[in-house]
């Protein structure tokens, strides 16, 4: 069932969760993602999940020009990714995370300013901010949400501390602050996928890859990540076909 006009063109895909760590995959062919000219097959690889996340979250939370946007774990796959989005759309954006190297990352990607959330009494050196974008959870997320001012929002795309914010929904109330809980269609989704591929193609978003692993290295990768010591996406190598 593939569209003809993709044989001979590199595509990704997802693999809905199993069975990618291999050399070969079946897939379904209406989960299938062209390669844009001139964009590397890592990067398009890099952009599949988190360029869709990353999407996801610009478009719910809607930072506007002037506003300034807190981005948590900005040296991950999808901080990287939120820095720039935020960035182009006009906000001075602040980043959050772990250590002086991942804060360097940041800046490099345009940041205005970085704060290592490791050190005490960062949320004072990172100031109000009118979005936040957290991707750390537990106590760095609580704490990034005292520094959203009244009318602020807040959304959660990930839980490298190993739990979510759990932010009483009153407690947001009261603050004037909203809680954002982002959502799409497959259809929508598909479309933030598409459009972080064609913005990477058109040099205006750039993945960061960090590090890599050949596939008999899978269990490698996976001790690095959960170490937290991994900055961008981290990549298997597979031989190819």
């Amino acid at each position: 069932g593939v569209d003809r006009g993709l044989v001979g063109r590199w595509v990704v895909s997802s693999t809905g969760g199993t069975g990618a760590y291999a050399e070969l995959a079946s897939v379904d062919a209406v989960g299938l993602f062209e390669v844009p000219d001139g964009l590397a097959l890592d990067d398009a690889v890099a952009l599949l999940a988190d360029g869709r996340t990353a999407g996801m979250m610009l478009d719910a939370a809607r930072p506007r020009p002037g506003e300034r946007v807190l981005v948590e774990a900005a040296a991950g796959g999808v901080g990287t990714l939120l820095v720039q989005l935020a960035k182009a759309a006009g906000a001075t954006v602040v980043a959050a995370a772990g250590g002086a190297r991942k804060a360097e990352v940041a800046l490099g990607l345009g940041a205005d300013e970085a704060v290592d959330y490791g050190e005490p009494g960062w949320a004072g050196k990172a100031g109000e901010v009118d979005v936040v974008f957290d991707g750390v959870g537990g106590d760095v997320a609580r704490e990034a949400f005292t520094l959203v001012r009244r009318g602020g929002r807040m959304v959660s795309f990930g839980l490298a501390s190993g739990e979510w914010a759990g932010i009483p929904e009153e407690d947001a109330a009261e603050r004037g602050v909203t809680l954002v809980r982002p959502g799409a269609t497959p259809e929508e989704l598909r479309e933030f996928t598409r459009s972080a591929l064609a913005e990477a193609a058109a040099g205006r978003l750039r993945p960061v890859i960090g590090q890599r692993f050949p596939l008999d290295g899978a269990a490698d990768a996976h001790r690095a990540i959960q170490s937290r010591a991994t900055i961008g996406k981290t990549l298997l190598e597979v031989r190819r076909p």
